[in-house]
């Protein structure tokens, strides 16, 4: 049996910029942190005493005789992908809710590619694991996904995520004092807005919409943003300066596509900044999932009491492993 733990994502800056029919053609920079709160997934070879060859357990239960009838789609194609036929248990549990806007698809493709390598006695760098994890989702499942949830799901840490034409991407590790990563962490308010949502027909929008050039002028700016934030953060720079652009980059984002904001997450952030939040954003491609503002750490007490329709707030803190095997048993080999 193997379990592996995979860090959700947070993204502080450059979200829009990780889509290949952006960055391909511009170039991208996108900042974020692994988060401290994990998807978990269970592999083991499950023993021939069932009618069923292959059990797949998540918010439903699966059993099937072949690789092919099994329907969720990431552990069909990891399957397929590693070319696994005997019988399979996989297990799945997270500390965060699917379709949040934290990268969990893309935490869980991770999770299960490490997880299979190790019951196979494979070793791969993470970033190898990330680029199998791009491919299955943008190649083999056709989804409308960037390259920063696989990357920061498989290294978490605080990285910058360089997009360029001319070559593959590459992430630089940003390194904080111990003293300027408390206080980051101090500052950060998460909660869950309370709308769960398909990321996929929000990204669709946003790639058509990159496709036609209609959004040059707000991708620009947000690239423009990150690679200012990037030197505040090198610096350990003023979180007032920081919120500031948190805001701008918002409003930038709001503008790639119908849909990823509305009047109800509009009046959530409204009410933030009126209470005291420097900046902040919802997460992921939209449309619903968690949000996050940088604040006083004074004012969070302010800030949570005026937001009413935020049910859950979720300590923050950084993962800086990405994904590991936290369990390994000697039963190795598929």
């Amino acid at each position: 049996m193997i379990i592996s733990r995979t860090p959700y994502r947070l993204s502080f800056f450059g979200g829009g910029t990780d889509y290949n029919s952006w960055y391909e053609q511009h170039g991208g920079l996108v900042l974020a942190v692994g988060l401290a709160h994990y998807c978990y997934i269970t592999v083991r070879n499950l023993p021939p005493f069932f009618e069923h060859k292959h059990r797949i357990v998540y918010s439903k239960m699966e059993h099937t005789s072949e690789v092919s009838e099994i329907e969720h789609p990431s552990v069909r194609a990891c399957l397929e992908y590693k070319n696994i036929s005997n019988g399979l248990e996989v297990h799945y549990d997270g500390d965060l809710p699917a379709r949040s806007g934290i990268g969990s698809s893309s935490s869980f493709t991770v999770g299960l590619l490490n997880s299979l390598s190790c019951l196979r006695g494979e070793y791969f760098s993470k970033n190898e694991i990330a680029k199998d994890a791009i491919y299955i989702e943008q190649q083999k499942l056709s989804e409308s996904v960037g390259v920063q949830d696989q990357i920061m799901a498989a290294n978490g840490g605080f990285q910058a995520i360089n997009l360029s034409k001319d070559r593959p991407w590459d992430i630089t590790k940003i390194d904080l004092s111990q003293e300027y990563l408390k206080e980051l962490e101090s500052h950060i308010l998460f909660g869950f807005s309370g709308i769960s949502r398909l990321a996929d027909k929000h990204a669709k929008r946003k790639i058509e919409n990159i496709n036609n050039n209609k959004t040059d002028q707000q991708l620009y700016r947000i690239l423009d943003i990150a690679k200012e934030a990037r030197n505040l953060f090198i610096k350990n720079g003023d979180f007032d300066k920081i919120g500031t652009l948190l805001n701008e980059s918002w409003k930038e984002k709001k503008r790639l596509a119908n849909g990823v904001s509305n009047e109800y997450i509009d009046d959530i952030y409204e009410v933030a900044i009126k209470n005291g939040a420097l900046g902040g954003k919802l997460m992921g491609a939209g449309g619903g999932g968690f949000f996050f503002f940088i604040a006083p750490p004074k004012l969070h007490t302010k800030i949570k009491n005026s937001l009413s329709k935020i049910k859950v707030w979720v300590p923050f803190k950084i993962d800086h492993e990405g994904t590991q095997i936290i369990f390994r048993n000697e039963e190795i080999g598929i």
